[in-house]
């Protein structure tokens, strides 16, 4: 078995990479979603990249080889040879005449999905009900008693996805300290699980006080469930979430629960229909801390792949732009829906305990990345007051953007079609049709509608993307103490490359590194990813000389638990890692900071370590510290990660500033900085080699993206592939035409 398979699907797009450890090439395919059942593209989109790879020399038709690629590790998780991956289409040797390639080659296949993030969005996850401690029956719905908008007294809270009459509630109490004052009344849940029964519930969660220092009660709890309830889908907060802050804890069991069956159902369709192609590797999905786990211990904890998608193109442009020496990165993932950005310091992604989905809290390591509705399909329209508005409706798939044949609303793909930054007749290397007509009219209507010509409404739509966007980096950077312009731009999805010198511009940020398979980055993701687990467990008590005996006996447990782990999923002790972490905060406040904990024992010098750097940290995010004051530390967690051993990832020496080899021909493009259509050279990406130079204003196409170069930027090939675009000072670029979004 020669081959490792990454798939991420997309709300427009499914994308499919494939590696062949024997030619050290990467091909890539990419497939229309299918969103009634992802399923389907995603055996059909593995179907054609085995069909591809089989043919003559290696050569990709409706594809392209090329990028960084990775080895897997050790034991379950299989070997790869030694050797670097190679940029371009294996120029023969074992692909020579081949046959279609089979399922039975794959060693590996990894998948990020966003299955259970939809069922969340469109509230179509299963019948739900809740156990609580008496007395709690209402806590999903009263939450933190803060309205969702501060001076808007009609706006609702979010629908609870356990309705009240299928919330119910069971006599036992546990005190804050975990000793038990009320002790568990197992006829009271007997009771509770014939009502749910009755009540036809698919899932059901349990969030029992204090369930996370004492978990025997939900423990009993989930027995009596599993004897009243087979079926079932049994989520127990003690397992999900043994942390404190009982709402979110109760929140995030829920969500698990409503997701459960959908997720599982998924994949366990998912797993027979890939076993019955021949696949015998065990199928891996991404979660949202960046790590994989097999399809079947996602199933039990679906909460975590909330941002499965997403998280390993963060992971895999780290890890290239790392390479290229930029450890300091700002990822833009845009796609067909949504806009996904994260910021990555000194080549490590940012982690975070938790976030907000539709006003519903979810906590569980995840990479820190915020979402925005604004994709390559994301709808334009005109409000009330006559102002330009773009998302976060979505063509998605189906309809698609007009100019795919079948939508009829305008979209930020028809808008590029029609100004010709996006080819207006072909696309995905001419595998994909495009009617310029169809967006010319689309857009028309919108320009109608808001008294403006076609072409300047096809630019107000840029704009507005372009500042939806802008304001979702300064989310994960300026609000957070970071200064994008100390960061170099990183753009993949289909739609990223596209729209990144403007948005580069519009943020002050002067440099642009497009990895070499920007549309597919996720799905390469997948194979640049390692193996992790996190765990944790809440136990407020101070921080300082006198505790450091009980916190490191803490760590103890939870590294016993990570190396139960590492144990069950065969990780080889070479490949294991660590990585220990404390939430700290001072006496009195409400929220915590997380802490690095160097290895080794917790003694007073570690712990004078760890003080410093929560003092660095607190001036850094608020500006001041309070040395002397009590720390305290709320919750301790543990990483287990099991290593990927990588290839490394391809160098070639520069060979000339030349580009005219790559040239294929000129376009005119609508570029308001040379005021309207203007001849630009389109130069062809598998053409071009390091060391190549291009001045702005150019267009760079390859099959699954299209790079624009405005005015004045200037793109450098690197050793690796990457196109290096030094973007103009803000201050000296010609933008005057972008100064406003348009309106009547």
């Amino acid at each position: 078995m020669t081959l490792r398979i990454g798939v991420d699907t997309g709300g427009t797009f499914t994308d499919v990479v494939a590696f062949d450890e024997e030619t050290g090439t990467i091909h890539v395919r990419k497939v229309s979603s299918t969103p009634e059942d992802p399923g389907l593209a995603i055996v059909d989109g593995v179907q054609q990249v085995l069909h591809q790879m089989g043919g003559t020399a290696g050569t990709d038709p409706g594809g392209a080889d090329g990028g960084g690629a990775a080895r897997h590790g050790a034991a379950r998780h299989g070997a790869a040879r030694h050797g670097a991956a190679r940029h371009g289409a294996d120029d023969g040797g074992a692909a020579q005449g081949r046959a279609t390639r089979t399922m039975a080659e794959v060693a590996y296949f990894a998948h990020g999905t966003t299955v259970g993030t939809n069922a969340l969005l469109t509230r179509r996850g299963a019948r739900t009900g809740v156990l609580t401690t008496r007395g709690f029956r209402d806590l999903l719905e009263l939450g933190r008693g803060r309205r969702p908008r501060l001076y808007d007294l009609q706006a609702d809270k979010p629908t609870p996805f356990a309705p009240r009459d299928l919330r119910l509630e069971v006599t036992e109490r546990v005190r804050h300290d975990g000793r038990v004052e009320t002790p568990l009344d197992e006829q009271d849940v007997r009771t509770a699980a014939k009502t749910l029964r009755e009540a036809g519930v698919e899932a059901v969660a349990v969030c029992l006080l204090y369930s996370f220092l004492r978990p025997e009660h939900e423990e009993r709890v989930g027995e009596i469930l599993a004897e009243e309830l087979p079926g079932a889908h049994i989520s127990l907060s003690s397992r999900v979430l043994p942390e404190f802050r009982e709402y979110e804890r109760l929140s995030t069991v829920v969500t698990n629960a409503y997701v459960g069956p959908v997720v599982s159902a998924y994949l366990a369709r998912l797993r027979e229909r890939l076993a019955a192609r021949g696949l015998s590797a065990v199928p891996h999905v991404t979660q949202s801390n960046g790590g994989i786990i097999p399809f079947e211990a996602a199933e039990e904890f679906p909460v975590r792949m909330v941002l499965s998608g997403p998280s390993t193109g963060v992971v895999g442009a780290a890890g290239i732009c790392a390479a290229a020496g930029h450890p300091d990165i700002i990822t833009f993932d845009m796609g067909g829906t949504s806009s996904d950005v994260s910021l990555v310091r000194g080549g490590v992604p940012k982690v975070t305990t938790g976030m907000e989905l539709d006003g519903r809290p979810i906590r569980t390591p995840m990479l820190d990345i915020h979402t925005v509705g604004a994709g390559g399909g994301s709808l334009a329209r005109v409000d009330a007051g006559g102002h330009l508005k773009v998302g976060p409706a979505s063509a998605g798939a189906d309809p698609g953007p007009a100019c795919y044949g079948k939508g009829t609303e305008a979209s930020v793909t028809d808008a590029n079609v029609l100004l010709h930054t996006l080819n207006p007749t072909q696309l995905l290397g001419g595998r994909m049709s495009v009617d310029e007509g169809a967006a010319r009219a689309a857009v028309g209507r919108l320009a109608h509608r808001a008294g403006l010509g076609t072409e300047e409404t096809a630019q107000g739509i840029l704009r507005v993307v372009t500042a939806n966007m802008a304001r979702a980096i300064r989310v994960i950077s300026v609000q957070r103490g970071y200064d994008p312009r100390d960061y170099t731009l990183v753009p993949f999805g289909g739609a990223g490359p596209l729209h990144a010198s403007r948005l580069a511009r519009e943020l002050g940020m002067r440099t642009v590194l497009v990895p070499p398979t920007p549309g597919a980055q996720s799905a390469l993701g997948l194979l640049m990813t390692d193996v992790r687990a996190d765990f944790s467990r809440t136990r407020i008590q101070p921080f300082d000389s006198s505790s450091a005996g009980r916190l490191g006996t803490l760590y103890g447990e939870l590294a016993t638990e990570a190396r139960d782990w590492f144990e069950a999923e065969e990780i080889a002790p070479g490949d294991r890692s660590v990585e220990r972490t404390a939430e700290l905060r001072y006496a009195g406040q409400n929220y915590e900071i997380p802490v690095q904990v160097p290895d080794g024992a917790l003694d007073g010098e570690a712990v004078r370590t760890v003080l410093e750097s929560f003092s660095a940290e607190h001036r850094r995010l608020y500006g001041y510290d309070s040395p002397g004051e009590p720390v305290e530390a709320v919750t301790l967690r543990v990483r287990a990660v099991g290593s990927v051993p990588r290839a490394q990832l391809p160098r070639e020496e520069a060979q000339g500033a030349d580009a005219t080899a790559s040239l294929t021909g000129a376009r005119d493009v609508h570029l308001p900085e040379l005021g309207g259509f203007t001849p630009v050279p389109v130069h062809d990406r598998a053409l071009m080699r390091p060391g190549n130079r291009v001045e702005g204003p150019a267009v760079i196409e390859q099959m699954d993206t299209t790079t624009v170069l405005l005015p004045g930027d200037v793109l450098t090939v690197d050793a690796h592939s990457n196109l290096v675009i030094e973007v103009p000072d803000a201050a000296h670029a010609t933008h005057a035409a972008d100064s406003a979004a348009p309106q009547r």
